[in-house]
């Protein structure tokens, strides 16, 4: 797999299924700037805001590259495809999803064990500016422990329904992998990061040592939120970032 160029807006990105790319990273002369919201912003609200944000930025909403978002509880696999038919529809009249089943923009979707938002939306965007000299950004999307783009993701599970020490280990030992699987399609590895976020509500404490902080994934610190990934057989999600400019709104 290689990635591909979105002229447009500035970045390139990996290939992935219709709801979101593996991951993104500034074309050159570009840098990718991230914006954390206060308080959480409904789906629709949230767009709103970015529009409005991207655009006194003097860019292009094609310039969106990345986002965050926080969902009440875990979809079933039905309802996950609902809601991600509704999300694209937004980036489609932006012009960043082409309405074939490519889609640039990278993405995770969590959904916090506590304090739950009313209803999805948005945590936190991405965009890119045009920077020169700027170092080298990128953002990859959030992943379980599950392949993507198969006829379901419950094929693909690693550990199912396995909350043992050991099976968590197995869920991670997996999704770090694919987290250097996409850095590295990306021209980055663990070296280039700058922050690491890991979503569950599992004991990582058995495996922390050996298998996150000894391969480099925790240089910055690790920020572990305690949330569940966005289907509801998935336990275990992460995903990484090396971005030099973060703001809240």
């Amino acid at each position: 797999m290689t990635t591909q160029t979105f002229a447009a807006g500035g970045y390139r990105f990996i290939p992935a299924v219709f709801q979101y790319s593996g991951g993104v990273a500034a074309e050159p002369g570009h840098r990718i700037v991230r914006v954390t919201f206060r308080e959480h912003q409904p789906l629709k609200e949230g767009f709103a805001k970015i529009e409005k944000i991207i655009q006194a930025a003097g860019r292009p909403l094609t310039s969106f590259c990345a986002c965050e978002l926080r969902s009440p509880v875990p979809f079933d696999e039905a309802g996950f495809k609902a809601f991600n038919e509704v999300y694209v529809k937004t980036l489609e009249r932006w012009g960043v999803y082409d309405g074939k089943g490519t889609n640039p923009v990278a993405r995770s979707n969590v959904c916090p064990e506590l304090a739950k938002p009313p209803e999805p939306g948005f945590y936190a965007f991405s965009y890119t500016e045009k920077a020169d000299n700027a170092p080298a950004s990128f953002v990859v999307a959030g992943s379980g422990e599950s392949t993507e783009g198969g006829k379901s993701y419950r094929d693909s599970v690693v550990a199912l329904g396995d909350h043992s020490d050991a099976g968590i280990r197995k869920k991670a030992v997996a999704v770090l992998g694919e987290m250097e699987r996409r850095m590295g399609l990306l021209g980055f590895a663990w070296k280039d990061t700058t922050a690491v976020q890991l979503y569950t509500v599992f004991n990582v404490h058995p495996f922390l040592a050996d298998e996150i902080v000894k391969r480099g994934a925790a240089r910055n610190g690790l920020t572990w939120h305690f949330n569940r990934p966005p289907v509801d057989i998935l336990d275990y999600e992460m995903d990484v970032r090396g971005v030099y400019d973060e703001r809240v709104a």
